[in-house]
């Protein structure tokens, strides 16, 4: 029964049976201004809802009942249905959860490695592992020019939570981060709950490693499946990856004054030497986290500093002016 049809005339009906005890359409009519067939139907729908309710040794006989009475009555059967149907969730659970050690021993001995084919999956572990998180995430999260407010504002409804519980966060962002809107934002709003961040002119790639135990890393098809690790020898491999990295990254403060001249500078230098060492644009793009569009502006702007129509004229003329530290390699070794 839905209470929505209940109608303000049908209110008026309702508190002239409570004060004469007669659902009298006529006398009802008469004493509201309403039309006989309005107030007709106002008794049926107050009877539906047992706001009305004949009485059983006089039939045509019609009391007014509290609301409250009305209410606990209607809500007896929708309580039953209820009770009903989580009965039947509950057997639906046992039924799937016979599944469960199957499941379990694929995710242990055998299970160090284990490959989630889609989004959904992934989401899914995903959830599981940050609800069982116990001291620290780290994250490694290439890109940062291309966030969107939704999606900071579903992380950081979820981060709240993780570091409410006293869990350690910290994430590496690519520079360009720091020139995104949205991405300012959250750093600000996570930072305040002990959220930490950095940022590097290169990642290793993308990697989110749980308790230093279960570290999740993207297949290689282009898809958006991942790779769940819990061999503790390659985990505690990828946790001095990212510890390196962290290091060496610069903490994610507001984009503003020196800091910020000293990460352009960073990136226009590693562009520079990322040019040296023969890369594509899109290479160098995915490097940065930053959009081709950007990359390819930055690079016309370096090689029309230096003059260069090549990018080993531009390597040559780079290494001349100093550009380029000789002893570091043009082309770093990084797992990406």
């Amino acid at each position: 029964m839905d209470a929505k049809e209940l109608r303000d005339s049908d209110i008026a009906v309702y508190a002239w049976v409570l004060e004469h005890g007669s659902p009298h359409a006529d006398a009802i009519a008469a004493a509201t201004g309403m039309s006989r067939e309005d107030t007709a139907a106002g008794v049926r729908r107050l009877l539906r809802l047992r706001l009305l309710q004949a009485n059983p040794e006089e039939p045509t006989a019609v009391f007014a009942v509290a609301p409250e009475t009305a209410a606990a009555q209607l809500a007896a059967s929708v309580e039953a249905d209820i009770l009903q149907q989580r009965h039947r969730l509950a057997r639906v659970r046992e039924e799937l959860l016979r599944a469960a050690p199957s499941y379990d021993r694929r995710c242990s001995g055998s299970g160090a490695l284990e490959v989630l084919e889609n989004l959904h999956i992934v989401r899914d572990a995903l959830r599981r592992a940050s609800e069982g998180c116990r001291d620290e995430i780290i994250a490694s999260q290439p890109g940062g020019g291309a966030r969107v407010s939704e999606a900071m504002e579903e992380a950081l409804v979820r981060d709240r939570a993780i570091l409410a519980r006293g869990v350690r966060m910290r994430t590496l962002y690519h520079h360009t981060a720091r020139f995104n809107g949205p991405s300012q934002a959250y750093v600000a709003t996570a930072s305040a709950l002990g959220g930490e961040y950095r940022t590097a002119h290169e990642l290793f790639g993308r990697l989110i490693v749980f308790d230093r135990e279960t570290a999740f890393i993207p297949v290689q098809d282009g898809s958006w499946g991942a790779v769940v690790i819990r061999e503790p020898s390659t985990v505690a491999y990828l946790c001095e990856i990212f510890e390196q990295t962290w290091d060496r990254a610069t903490p994610f403060t507001a984009a503003v004054g020196q800091q910020l001249e000293s990460v352009s500078r960073e990136i226009h230098e590693t562009i520079v030497r990322l040019l040296a060492a023969g890369l594509k644009d899109e290479a160098i793009a995915r490097r940065l986290g930053m959009s081709l569009r950007t990359a390819r502006r930055h690079i016309a702007d370096i090689m029309g500093e230096l003059g260069a129509e090549s990018r080993f004229q531009a390597g040559v003329r780079a290494a001349a002016q100093g550009l380029l530290d000789p002893e570091e390699p043009t082309e770093p070794l990084t797992v990406s």
